[in-house]
This record gives structure tokens, sequence and C-alpha cells, in this order.
């Protein structure tokens, strides 16, 4: 148990559905994948699959991601976290103009997952985050940001922070020894969720709990359950 008091403990970017992307290929890995979670504690999960809108609609999306879940849903049982319906969506020019990107938010929620360049963003590629926050009302958050943190200036990110975009980072950069700089943008509210970016049960499997619980240890207790309960807020 990561956290006593019933609290949820939310994995915000896994790749759990099966046969919906690069992550699991079926429903009894997904299923694997889903008792693993449990067992480290996590109680519930954004399944994340990736959204390319130059390979596919959003309406075709939602199509596969229900067959997806109707999949395996019957194979889950009380032991498995809860399933959020979500979407890892991959960041393009222009992406501000798709007038669905509203039902690729979190289920329940205004929060979308954006994966973004790994390269330094333009002026033009800042201004559109910023006005998909303040004009499109969703609740940005940006995918493991630490694969792209590197490539931008401190300024850069100021102002995303000011926009009120949200950072998210996975597991695996916590349990590596330069994870500091994370822990200090989770210190500092920068970052405000964690994923385990899971996609199978071989080569990148769910090791989130483990994260938690360094958290935990490096920043206390009481800062890890203050990041679960404020994970709890947008999911009602």
């Amino acid at each position: 148990m990561i956290l006593k008091g019933g609290h949820t403990v939310v994995d915000w970017h896994c790749h759990i559905l099966p046969r919906m992307d690069d992550g699991s290929e079926s429903p009894e890995e997904s299923l694997q994948m889903l008792h693993a979670l449990g067992a480290d504690g996590i109680t519930a999960v954004v399944a994340t699959p990736h959204f390319y809108a130059n390979e596919d609609t959003v309406e075709g999306f939602l199509q596969r991601r229900e067959a997806a879940l109707a999949a395996l849903s019957p194979h889950v049982d009380a032991s498995c976290p809860r399933i959020l319906l979500g979407a890892e969506v991959a960041y393009y020019p222009g992406i501000a103009r798709l007038r669905e990107l509203s039902r690729l938010t979190v289920e329940g929620t205004s929060l979308l997952l954006l994966e973004m360049p790994v390269a330094r963003w333009t002026e033009i590629t800042v201004c559109e985050l910023c006005e998909l926050s303040a004009v499109r009302g969703l609740s940005v958050v940006l995918a493991h940001v630490e694969r792209c943190l590197a490539y931008q200036s401190g300024g850069m990110l100021r102002r995303l922070l000011q926009a009120g975009i949200g950072m998210q980072v996975n597991a695996s950069c916590l349990l590596r020894p330069g994870r500091r700089r994370m822990l200090r943008l989770l210190r500092a509210g920068a970052v405000r969720y964690v994923g385990s970016d899971a996609h199978n049960m071989t080569s990148r499997a769910p090791m989130i709990g483990e994260a938690y619980r360094v958290i935990g240890k490096k920043l206390g207790k009481p800062f890890l359950q203050r990041l679960c309960e404020q994970g709890e807020h947008p999911l009602g």
C-alpha cells in the first residue's frame, strides 16, 4: 500500500488497452498489467492509447477505444484498478483548430495529455499550448516531460506554468540516478502527474508503485499525500 486512508493513487499514463496501439497485445496481457498495478497500490489507471491526427479521425479512434475496452472488461476483476479512458495525443502545429479535441480528454475531466516533440519548442508552439488552455478551456498536461525539458529555456517553462499547463513524468525517470531535477519539479508543483507509460509486462512493464514510494521517501509522506489528493480532484 502506497498511502493509507483510502486515497486514490493514479497511474496517469498507461497503454493498457489491448491491440489499440503499440501497448498491450491481448486482454490477457492487459489483465496482467492491471494486476501488477493493483498489487503495487495503484487504485486508478488512465488508459492513454496514442492518437495521431494524421492517421485517424477522432470518431474512429473513439470507436476503436470502446471496442478495446469491451474486449478487456469481461476479464477485469475486483483486484484491478479502476480504468479511466483517455488518450496520448500527439501535438502538431494547428492542433488548437481540431474541433473535437475535447473528446480526447481524460474521462470525466478537462485534462488533455499531449505528447510533445522531443526538440526545442517554437514560440508558435508555446502560444498554441496557451491557446488550448485559455481559449479552448482544456487542462493541458504535457506527457513524459523528462524527454523534452533539456531542449527548453527556463523562461519558456515559466510561461507554460503561468498559463496553467501541467506536466507528467514517467515513473522510470524517478528510478534512475538523474532523478533530482524531476524531484525538484515535483516539489515546486511544476510536475503534478506521474504515469507508468507501461506498454507490456516485459520491456516496458508498470513500475509506478516504486516511483511513488521514492517520492514519499525523498519528499516526505505529507507531500506524497498532497500529490495524490491533488490527483483525486479532477477525477471527481
